[in-house]
């Protein structure tokens, strides 16, 4: 049999595989998960991926790491802006599902996805130079960890704010720890337990955004910023807040929490989960009801490492949360919970997770103890 009625064949090969490869890099380059450029004086990075929510997965993160610390060291870079694309969200969590079925397959993406967002987090929490984040629309979970440790968060009458780890097995992580215990009273518990989500003006009042700015003027903004020449942090405050003052819209609405303040920083004190459920189920005002129901409803695991995060994360540096924090992600890849967790709310979507243990009096301290225990040399180093 003659070989010379190979060649073409081989040849016809290569070049479809050729036009593989130029497809792929074209819709690449297209679609790419992050966008970086230069505007005037700012870094500008925008999150991409509209369809999803811009939910952050691994390659975004790797993305964006070394282009956050390229510009804290470019002399001709005064300032960072980040946003994200579409009408809805600026970054609507972290790619959970893929991360359920990495932890499911035993794969290493359960450790190294926690392990560099992390260190993002920490990066923009210790970035130099001033990080400005639009958070116009939903933003939570790993949103939270790419806006809330920089110097500014401006929020619109678009956002969405929660931190609602609880409802599938994991915890308020991202420096949750950090920044949830200071807020005012016991303000961050309640959100942290709860999932409670804060919207529009009302993200600012809490003191998760820096600032409100409306929709319609963000842009404007943008244009704004990156016409600051070396900048310092007191120059980007005085024009964010000259938006702010120009944003009227919602002004004469009272904080949505307003009335519940004082009965927030009384029924969330306690020693415990336990303690402050039943307060809350003594209690008999409405609100104090419905937060009962909610915290029902939760893994009972998660209520009670994020009842201890948050209280030993009130005395610790960012960084030393976020090695809590690691601890914590790799105790709840290892247990059970959150694989149901994002079965029930983000698979299966029949929200009737069946939580083990099913109760917090079965939540062992030991079991809790063990969560926050050293990784020893896999633990994450800052």
């Amino acid at each position: 049999m003659s070989l010379a009625g190979f060649k073409p064949v081989l040849s016809l090969r290569s070049v479809y595989r050729l036009q593989r490869i130029r497809a792929h890099m074209m819709s690449s380059a297209v679609s790419s998960e992050v966008l970086f450029e230069k505007v005037e004086n700012a870094g500008v990075i925008t999150l991409n991926r509209p369809k999803v929510l811009n939910a952050l997965n691994l390659s975004m993160i790797r993305l964006i790491y070394p282009q956050l610390k390229k510009w804290e060291n470019d002399s001709e870079t005064a300032l960072v802006l980040i946003k994200g694309t579409g009408d809805k969200a600026f970054c609507a969590g972290g790619d959970i599902k893929g991360l359920q079925e990495a932890g499911k397959a035993g794969d290493s993406l359960r450790k190294v996805f926690f392990h560099e967002e992390y260190t993002l987090n920490n990066a923009i929490g210790t970035f130099r130079k001033p990080y400005v984040a639009l958070i116009d629309g939903i933003t939570m979970g790993a949103g939270v960890g790419l806006s809330v440790h920089g110097h500014f968060r401006v929020a619109t009458e678009k956002t969405v704010f929660a931190m609602p780890e609880t409802a599938i097995g994991l915890f308020p992580d991202v420096g949750g720890g950090y920044f949830l215990p200071r807020l005012q009273g016991k303000l961050g518990l309640f959100l942290g337990l709860t999932g409670f989500r804060l919207k529009g003006r009302d993200v600012q009042r809490s003191g998760v955004a820096t600032h409100f700015v409306q929709s319609e003027k963000i842009s404007a903004l943008e244009k704004d910023l990156a016409g600051l020449k070396s900048p310092s942090a007191h120059d980007v405050t005085a024009l964010l807040d000259f938006y702010q003052e120009q944003s009227t819209l919602d002004a004469e609405k009272p904080f949505v929490l307003q009335q519940h303040t004082e009965a927030i920083d009384r029924l969330f004190q306690g020693n415990s989960v336990e303690e402050i459920l039943e307060k809350l189920q003594k209690d008999q005002s409405a609100f104090a009801q419905k937060q009962v129901e909610t915290l029902l409803k939760m893994s009972p695991t998660s209520l009670k490492l994020t009842f201890r995060q948050l209280q030993a994360g009130a005395s610790l540096s960012l960084q030393e949360v976020l090695v809590m924090e690691y601890r914590l992600s790799q105790a709840c890849m290892r247990g059970h919970d959150f694989y149901e967790g994002v079965r029930a709310v983000l698979i299966d979507k029949d929200q009737s997770p069946k939580w083990k243990p099913a109760a917090l009096a079965e939540v062992s301290e030991q079991y809790v103890e063990e969560s926050f225990a050293s990784l020893g040399d896999r633990d994450l180093k800052l």
